[in-house]
């Protein structure tokens, strides 16, 4: 058992000082999930990867669910979800602030899960990725670490706790899933 899954666990026992023990020793690896997340973003994205981490880790500890994490692998999932739901939330303030809150069709291109650059077609893949979590957790799941944290396919079946065979063949179904619900077909 390494450092920080001994700090999850004493988090998990109820050592509130364990908490501020656990930001050092996941910093960097954090900091470069969002680095990695936040080069896919706009040139002109008001957060910066710092920012993203920070507001990640305060949902994370702050959560009533913070003691629920099983380890390392656990933890980290729970920081996608949190980086995922701040940057949805980013990008829906901003559309409303723009915008006016409408939203608009998104017209689906090829290359579309590698295309971030545009708020609304992040909007639209959370919608879509909602849909998928009803039908499919485990896929909805790798979608939000590979595609939301940029984990590798390795480093996403280690948070998953399964194979990384079965995590490339939920992320093969994710995408082709994602791409006839948000094609509308």
């Amino acid at each position: 058992m390494n450092d920080a899954s001994k700090i999850i666990e004493q988090i998990q026992l109820g050592d509130q000082a364990a908490t501020g023990k656990l930001l050092p020793m996941v910093y960097q690896e954090l900091r470069s999930l969002a680095d990695n997340r936040m080069r896919a973003e706009r040139n002109d994205h008001t957060l910066t990867p710092t920012a993203l981490v920070h507001e990640a880790y305060l949902r994370l500890v702050g959560s009533k669910n913070s003691s629920d994490w099983s380890g390392k692998g656990h933890f980290f999932a729970a920081a996608a979800e949190a980086m995922r739901r701040i940057l949805i939330d980013h990008a829906r303030s901003k559309n409303a602030a723009k915008r006016g809150g409408d939203g608009k069709k998104l017209e689906l291109v090829e290359s579309w899960l590698e295309d971030t650059a545009r708020q609304n077609d992040l909007i639209e893949l959370d919608d879509a990725l909602s849909r998928l979590e009803q039908q499919d957790a485990d896929a909805a799941n790798i979608v939000k670490l590979r595609y939301f944290v940029g984990m590798t396919n390795q480093q996403a079946a280690e948070a998953l706790g399964c194979s990384p065979r079965k995590a490339n063949m939920l992320w093969s179904y994710a995408r082709s899933w994602l791409k006839t619900d948000l094609s509308g077909e």
